[in-house]
């Protein structure tokens, strides 16, 4: 990862100090490059990037993307935002602001900059999906004004934003559409269902599912899902996508619950509550594209990156 100029990229991670923008920021370092991770700590947290900071080629920044910043880099991946539910309702105006404006922002940015920019787009564009698995040709199926529409459009109003600056101002753009991702510095109370069955199981509550547990999701570890951005910002300029990235295995809600009472040893009976409004029925991702494009798919077995992910849990708030 050379640049034009001669030298390791300078990259700018947004949201970079959260779930998969830490993941992202320790892979770059990796590879040699200096990283200016910035985020607001609104769900990021510091100790997901502290055994980051003593290296000199990573530079933490406390700032909000619906400000304009003013940095010089290279590239740019655009990961800020809430992405649960439960975070992204907590002030869904702030939430679409994030999507719409810190856009805005950042490929205003990267248009200054000519530098190349990534947008963390989501399977939540496809809504409640009538079509299955969810190919990057469909439009979706999405409720414009329920309570996910904050995120749900905020994202769509992104994506426009980036193929628009591509075609008016010929920037290089890269878009993603993340589905469902696990892996250890999840935040424990985001309300995602992997989270939320490994705190509970842990502690030995009730494992609590939605509705009857038979609605599906497919579920990616984050080590698998970072190497397909760095192996997608690395394709020619033509490659914009949208791809999508996720792990098209599928398991129902019942099946994951009884996975991770399994791997964690425990007691917890399951507890079926009323499905919320607009919660997709169903998600799988059609990953062909990222197949013939990125030769990629995720290598990761679930019960493997469930492990992974319960140790972290165990060492991290059970010790």
């Amino acid at each position: 990862m050379i640049s034009p100029r001669g030298y390791n990229k300078r990259i700018l991670v947004t949201g970079g100090a959260g779930f998969l923008g830490s993941h992202l920021c320790e892979r770059l370092l990796a590879a040699g490059n200096d990283v200016l991770c910035v985020d607001n700590f609104f769900t990021g947290s510091r100790s997901n990037v502290a055994h980051l900071l003593p290296n000199p080629h990573f530079e933490l920044m406390r700032h909000d993307v619906t400000f304009p910043l003013y940095v010089e880099v290279d590239e740019i991946y655009n990961l800020a935002c809430p992405a649960s539910p439960v975070h992204y309702q907590h002030d869904p105006v702030q939430t679409t602001k994030t999507s719409v404006i810190g856009a805005i922002n950042m490929l205003g940015l990267a248009k200054r900059l000519g530098a190349r920019i990534m947008q963390a787009s989501t399977s939540e564009i496809y809504g409640d999906p009538a079509v299955h698995p969810q190919p990057e040709e469909y439009w979706g199926n999405v409720n414009t004004i329920g309570p996910r529409a904050c995120y749900d459009e905020g994202k769509r109003c992104a994506e426009t934003l980036f193929f628009d600056y591509h075609r008016q101002h010929k920037l290089s753009i890269k878009v993603i559409r993340i589905f469902n991702t696990y892996g250890p510095r999840m935040h424990p109370n985001d309300g995602r269902v992997v989270s939320n069955f490994i705190i509970q199981a842990l502690k030995g509550e009730p494992i609590t599912i939605y509705g009857d547990g038979l609605q599906t999701r497919s579920f990616c570890y984050a080590d698998d899902l970072i190497d397909g951005f760095i192996r997608f910002m690395a394709t020619p300029a033509d490659v914009t996508g949208p791809i999508n990235l996720g792990n098209p295995g599928e398991f129902t809600m019942l099946e994951l619950a009884e996975k991770v009472i399994r791997l964690t040893g425990s007691s917890s009976r399951i507890e079926h509550r009323p499905l919320p409004q607009d919660d997709p029925k169903q998600r799988r991702p059609d990953i062909a594209k990222a197949r013939s494009l990125l030769e990629w798919e995720p290598k990761v077995p679930l019960d493997e990156g469930l492990t992974r992910t319960i140790d972290y849990f165990k060492t991290r708030f059970f010790a």
